[in-house]
């Protein structure tokens, strides 16, 4: 009899480590799944870049500080390999891009092209997929640093080497106003 009760509870904790260690891999891979998904929106903004760039030249030509910015910034993210190195530069874009469209506010022809408004629209809509993937990521990543750290689940995670991520977050400087002056 007390080898049969060993026995089940020997089977339900083998089990519950199945069913936690699963867990903790499904968490992983949703948060590899969310960078990702940051990333797509990242290159596609990257791709934005130019074109925007270029429409905004042909109309503010003295302009040469905001572009070189700009450029400077797109440079930093195509050679970004880490997630931090891609935030950072992520956050260097969102400064460029909104100096660029306060230049862009300077000229009233730019403003009605209808090329710069389908990629002011189009890169709107971008910034607004980043922000939501980065939400995403950061509860994804949320969801296993609690996992990673409530016990029982910090001996399974230290068991299997399953370690909490970083936070998808803002730079200062990216917190702070745009000064913008003509």
């Amino acid at each position: 009899m007390l080898g049969w009760i060993l026995l089940i509870v020997a089977i339900i904790v083998v089990l519950y480590l199945i069913g936690a260690f699963n867990y903790f891999i499904t968490l992983r891979n949703r948060i590899d799944n969310a960078w990702s998904q940051i990333d797509v929106q990242l290159k596609r903004r990257f791709d934005l870049i130019p074109n925007l760039v270029e429409t905004v030249k042909g109309y503010a030509k003295h302009e040469k500080e905001t572009f070189k910015m700009v450029t400077e910034a797109r440079n930093i993210m195509q050679s970004a390999t880490t997630m931090k190195e891609k935030a950072k530069a992520n956050n260097m874009i969102s400064d460029a891009l909104k100096s660029l469209f306060a230049v862009a506010e300077a000229y009233p022809n730019l403003k009605a092209n209808e090329n710069f408004m389908q990629l002011q629209e189009e890169l709107s809509g971008t910034e607004n997929k980043v922000s939501y993937a980065r939400q995403f990521y950061n509860d994804s990543v949320l969801k296993l640093n609690t996992a990673v750290q409530k016990f029982p689940g910090n001996i399974i995670a230290g068991m299997f080497g399953i370690k909490e991520r970083e936070f998808f977050k803002t730079d200062e400087v990216e917190r702070k106003n745009v000064k913008v002056s003509f």
